[in-house]
């Protein structure tokens, strides 16, 4: 399969996309290189190879939950756009 100037000029209409001559070149040069990368990856003899499930042996590792480097309310609402002293205040969204 090669990638050739219709399927870019499609490509590009999907995406809604303005390229230039230029860029339409480069990405066709960049998929065509991705196509052959792929080609040669389907060459390779994988029958003896078991499919790997997990990138590592260890399973469900998990940190300690800790708190750190907590900030205290007034700090939180230092930058805030709209605050009182103990909350955000935000537009309303839902009308009930």
């Amino acid at each position: 399969m090669t990638i050739d100037q219709d399927l870019i000029l499609r490509l590009e209409n999907l995406a809604r996309l303005q390229l230039s001559e230029e860029e339409r070149q480069q990405i066709m040069g960049d998929l065509n290189n991705i196509l052959q990368m792929v080609e040669q990856l389907q060459e390779i003899d994988t029958s003896n190879v078991e499919p790997l499930v997990y990138l590592t042996d260890r399973v469900n590792v998990m940190r300690s939950d800790e708190v750190k480097h907590q900030l205290n309310r007034k700090d939180a609402l230092k930058n805030a756009p709209d605050a009182n002293e103990e909350y955000f205040k935000v537009p309303k969204v839902i009308d009930i």
